[in-house]
């Protein structure tokens, strides 16, 4: 670990030693060409190609002003770039979309083949890692894309010649486009911001550090004990934080007073982790007992002097906070990183998303379904019940014996792999097509929670990523590598059976997520197991309703502290800690105390991705919303699960209102789960 620090301190002198080469791009990435002159060149293109192009002409001069630096010319110089390179005639512009869009094909599915590679072992259950695997594994292959397109001045030929548009333009206009409309308004939107090469490796750095810390951040359960004294764990139980510690708190609702300890005592970890409290000592170390509630660990009969972690946790969120308001002045469209996640990234607004949020968490339903819960389980609530789970069919399955079913079926990654073909004929792909989508996924054991990892051109595949332990696949497993099935078949079907590439995926990251959890549910069904109960509908709505309540309120944290952060630049890692605590504690106070009868839990405070993945979060209760309504439309309709998946899979990278309207023929709202929720709890009670 030492000589891996050195090594980390060497390349962070390196990125010192460009500092104040970065400072001088950000002074000049602010200048721009001066307004007589832009009116200059757009008055003698109207001269050379009529004003039909009025529109184009004045958008493209301004947005190649925008970005143009010193390096680049002067200013007659940039008068002559815009007349011999602006495209007037259609035929030719349809030449340079089709032709870039082929060689951004090559270029984006390289990087992505390369970074794949080259991160490999810090995803991969590959074993100990060294210090040159996280050098390679921060390094992005791509982080000079944008310097060389804006030196050899492929940006400004597109940005002369494709209109960027705003979240507000494309919703108000692009209702009425063609696909190839959608697909040319796509083009502008590679070059949004002129962010230094040097600077773009420094985020992926930093992004790989927080990373690794969380993939690497695991608790050897059998370790724990209760104030008695007593192992409530298996032995070999090594739970990532925080989704191994969340779902087996989840898998001990079913099994009375044993289950209900476990679940406090992994509350007891939970806190600790938030609050920085837990020892560095008993953090991945199999050697060391600990006793989460008294705080105390022992190597044997003896006592343990133990150190609290040192504010790691939040030191990373720290470093990726810092690292992209770096960014901010590259980004003329979006001027906060907070901009870049919501309006870029998701097109959604954050205000929107934010009302979206405090709307369900703050509703009526809420507090019945909470009453409800409490009645099911015949107790008053705990704050982890946020993770109830005796809504779902498996609920009543016992997880142990899952496992061992699994264990034998899918011994290791390609056992598993083998059986995808299988799985999407049973979601009702034909067979052919499943094992085409099936051809282009491989499987891989994770050393993290999991994930997928898609390809970005056709020819490479996609990466299923989970969890397989030595003895097989265990029901954790399984259930996370069906949520990852559910993103690379996404992937795969919004790649290649795509019209445009400049379309390929889908709007935002909570699209791919309704997939995910679209297949994750029904993980059961493809093992064979079916809930003949006759309210599963409605227990369905139950479910997916309470699991939004839960990741609303973690997306509400997340943003307002993203907001303090930005109110606050300078702050040091025990102020941020300090911080979060009051905030997750506000958030819970205003919008769970009401419903649990317990003030001031930190609980909201626990999700990894705050740490590794900056304001991804809201991506999983959008992601609900929209599960929920493509569930009730295919219910709705007596359709084919895999057949509507497909079609809306099709409308590609629209922005999201549009492609709910084309999918279900409604925008993204509460009011469709509101409805249902409250025909669920009448028929449930």
């Amino acid at each position: 670990m030492k000589k891996l620090i050195s090594l980390l301190v060497v390349v962070f002198m390196i990125t010192a030693c460009n500092q104040k080469k970065c400072e001088n791009d950000k002074k000049d990435s602010m200048k721009t060409i001066n307004e007589n002159t832009i009116k200059k060149a757009i008055d003698e293109l109207f001269a050379q190609h009529g004003k039909d192009n009025s529109l184009r002409i004045e958008t493209g001069v301004n947005q190649v002003a925008q970005f143009w630096k010193s390096e680049d010319g002067n200013e007659d110089d940039f008068i002559k770039f815009c007349k011999e390179n602006f495209i007037a005639d259609q035929e030719k512009l349809d030449v340079f979309f089709n032709k870039t869009s082929h060689y951004f094909e090559m270029l984006f599915g390289s990087f992505n083949m390369l970074n794949i590679e080259l991160k490999r072992t810090l995803h991969l259950d590959l074993g100990e890692l060294t210090p040159v695997d996280m050098l390679f594994g921060s390094y992005d292959p791509s982080s000079h894309f944008m310097d060389d397109m804006f030196n050899n001045k492929l940006a400004h030929h597109v940005l002369l010649n494709f209109p960027h548009y705003s979240l507000a333009e494309k919703e108000a206009k692009g209702k009425d486009w063609t696909r190839k409309e959608w697909a040319y308004a796509r083009m502008a939107d590679v070059f949004t911001s002129r962010t230094p090469a040097s600077l773009l490796l420094k985020e992926a750095q930093i992004e790989t550090e927080a990373d690794t810390y969380i993939s690497e951040y695991n608790i050897i359960m059998h370790n724990l004990r209760d104030n008695a004294g007593k192992q409530l764990f298996t032995d070999s139980l090594r739970l990532i934080s925080h989704w191994g510690l969340r779902d087996e708190l989840k898998a001990n609702y079913n099994k009375g007073e044993d289950g209900l300890n476990k679940q406090k005592l992994i509350y007891e970890v939970m806190k600790r982790i938030i609050t920085q409290e837990i020892p560095k000592e008993v953090i991945n170390n199999e050697e060391l007992v600990w006793n989460p509630y008294k705080n105390t660990a022992k190597k044997g009969d003896a006592d343990v002097s133990i150190t609290p972690e040192p504010n790691v946790r939040y030191e990373h969120l720290l470093n990726q906070f810092k690292v992209l308001k770096e960014i901010d002045p590259y980004c003329p469209y979006y001027s906060t990183y907070i901009d870049r996640a919501f309006e870029k990234n998701m097109e959604m607004r954050q205000e929107f998303v934010e009302k979206l949020f405090v709307e369900l968490v703050s509703s009526e339903q809420i507090k019945k379904v909470g009453a409800l819960i409490s009645k099911r389980l015949g107790r008053s609530l705990e704050p982890f019940d946020i993770w109830y789970d005796g809504f779902k069919s498996r609920s009543n399955q016992n997880e142990s014996e899952l496992s061992k079913t699994l264990n034998k079926k899918y011994p290791d990654v390609k056992a598993y792999e083998k059986d995808i073909p299988n799985f999407l004929v049973k979601l009702g792909f034909e067979k052919e097509k499943a094992q085409d989508i099936s051809k282009h996924i491989v499987v891989e054991g994770a050393r993290g929670a999991g994930h997928a990892w898609g390809a970005q051109m056709k020819g490479d595949v996609a990466h299923l990523r989970s969890r397989i332990p030595k003895g097989g696949m265990d029901y954790k497993g399984y259930n996370i590598g069906m949520h990852e099935l559910g993103h690379c078949v996404e992937q795969t079907i919004t790649l290649y059976d795509i019209d445009y590439y400049m379309l390929k995926g889908v709007p935002n990251t909570a699209f791919t997520e309704a997939m995910a959890f679209m297949f994750q549910k029904r993980d059961l069904s493809l093992m064979g197991i079916n809930n003949k109960d006759e309210n599963e509908k409605y227990l369905q709505t139950l479910d997916i309703f309470w699991s939004m309540y839960e990741i609303m309120g973690v997306s509400l944290v997340d943003m307002n502290v993203w907001k303090w952060l930005y109110a606050n630049p300078d702050a040091t890692p025990e102020q941020l800690k300090n911080q979060v605590l009051v905030i997750t504690k506000d958030i819970w106070n205003k919008y769970y105390a009401p419903v649990f009868g317990k003030k001031d839990e930190p609980i909201l405070g626990i999700y990894s991705h705050m740490i590794a993945y900056p304001l991804y979060l809201s991506a999983y209760p959008v992601g609900h919303l929209i599960e929920f309504q493509v569930e009730d439309y295919i219910k709705t309709n007596n359709a084919v699960f895999a057949k509507e998946i497909y079609r809306m899979l099709l409308n590609g990278s629209v922005v999201p209102q549009h492609w709910m309207l084309k999918a279900v023929n409604q925008e993204i709202s509460n009011k469709p789960v509101f409805k249902a929720v409250e025909e669920a709890l009448a028929k449930v009670n």
